[in-house]
């Protein structure tokens, strides 16, 4: 029933009482007043009872819905106390030199400071996988500690050491000495698999509030996430499932509890004090990579990446329209490493200077189109195979465009350098 219908019934009230003669005049709003009759009368006396307003009552949820959503529930209770014991929370301790007060005036005393090396702490996630004490996490966790502690779900904590590291796809084992039963490994899922929609689920340690699950979904697949090495991690998987600082290194879950990422970066924002927080955008290193470069950083303590020796970037339509290309599909050489394999092979970088979308790019390169029996329609294609298919002195077939023609080039893989070749 409409606000206005007390002020209605009082109008028609009175409209009676001025019938009968016997109506005091009463202020109905600011704007509109009576016109006849002195202003004595209480207000209580002229105001009809009005029946309160009856507020429809909410619509009963069917039980299926009440089962689903009990099922829904039940689902993420039930692979959280799965799951939970497998991922702890990582201490590291990275130690400097003692600190020196820089020289002051002649007379000031210098204040006294104890004579202790300067420590700065963080804090990140892992997860077990396997029960000789291996865990995974993410590099740039432990890279430079002097310290590691892991806590378990149970409290329980250990000292870690690091196994190995490999900067280029953000990934590290540490490794605990405890008994092999109190250990629950992890299960790897096919991060191929994932498709966009289904649900993603994290478990971590956000702001040090250790064994947190959130949840969400697979919200975009094939991105590619910088290294600090300058490199670009392929197939990174994007997640709305609330990661945070704290959440590096912990896994990344489906509906069966099972690994399908490693957490590893989120798109910031920062509150007045600095701090960052998620947007609603974060990113796993997927399971595909984890499971080729696990295995080696145990037994080796590093990855050795095979690598091409090219920068370049995706054809699209204006630099097909610009090259003379039949369609705009595949990956352009833009500069090839010299030493590098491609350089070795022949292949040949771009030539002149043009400006594509408003920015400057170099043109006139060769254009990959296949490696081996793999299309190429886009340069993180070249990047994917690379990582996923392929090893460190292996022979690849590539079929390039130059000048409009179609021919095939091999290139024998080589190590991929430390850093980025500036380009």
């Amino acid at each position: 029933m409409s606000k206005q219908y007390p002020i209605l019934a009082l109008v028609v009230l009175a409209m009676a009482l001025l019938a009968c003669g016997n109506l005091p005049a009463v202020n109905l709003s600011s704007d509109r007043q009576a016109t006849a009759g002195p202003l004595n009368a209480p207000v209580a006396a002229i105001t009809p009872a009005v029946p309160p307003t009856l507020l429809p009552s909410p619509t009963p949820l069917s039980q299926a819905l009440i089962q689903e959503a009990d099922a829904e529930e039940l689902l993420l209770i039930n692979l959280y106390e799965r799951v939970s014991p497998s991922v702890v929370s990582i201490q590291a301790v990275v130690a400097g030199e003692t600190f020196e007060h820089p020289p002051l005036p002649e007379g000031v005393p210098t204040p006294e400071i104890p004579n202790e090396p300067f420590r700065q702490e963080g804090e990140g996630s892992g997860f077990v996988v396997d029960t000789q004490g291996h865990i995974v996490t993410n590099n740039h966790v432990v890279v430079d500690t002097t310290e590691l502690h892991v806590t378990f779900s149970d409290g329980s904590i250990v000292p870690a050491s690091i196994v190995g590291t490999d900067p280029d796809s953000d990934l590290a084992v540490i490794k605990v000495d405890v008994p092999s039963e109190s250990l629950r490994p992890i299960i790897w899922a096919d991060s191929d698999q994932v498709h966009v929609g289904q649900r993603a689920v994290a478990i971590g340690n956000p702001f040090g509030y250790e064994n947190t699950l959130t949840s969400g979904i697979i919200s975009g697949l094939s991105r590619s996430l910088p290294a600090v090495t300058g490199y670009l991690i392929p197939e990174i998987i994007q997640t709305d499932a609330a990661i945070n600082p704290g959440n590096s290194g912990g896994p990344l879950l489906n509906s069966q509890g099972e690994v399908i990422g490693v957490n590893s970066a989120i798109v910031p924002s920062f509150n007045q004090l600095g701090e960052r927080s998620f947007l609603g955008v974060g990113f796993a290193i997927p399971s595909s990579l984890a499971r080729r470069v696990v295995p080696a950083l145990i037994e080796k303590g590093e990855y050795a990446h095979p690598w091409i020796g090219i920068s370049g970037v995706t054809v699209v339509s204006e630099i097909a329209a610009e090259m003379g290309l039949p369609e705009a599909k595949g990956a352009l050489v833009i500069r090839v490493i010299p030493g590098g394999p491609a350089d070795e092979a022949g292949l040949q970088g771009g030539e002149r200077e043009v400006e594509v979308l408003g920015r400057p790019l170099t043109l006139g390169g060769d254009v990959v189109v296949r490696i081996d029996d793999y299309e190429v329609s886009r340069f993180d294609d070249l990047l994917s195979y690379l990582s996923r298919r392929t090893e460190v002195g292996q022979n690849v077939q590539l079929t390039i465009i130059r000048d409009g023609e179609t021919q095939t080039v091999t290139v024998t893989l080589g190590r991929r350098p430390a850093t980025a070749v500036q380009q």
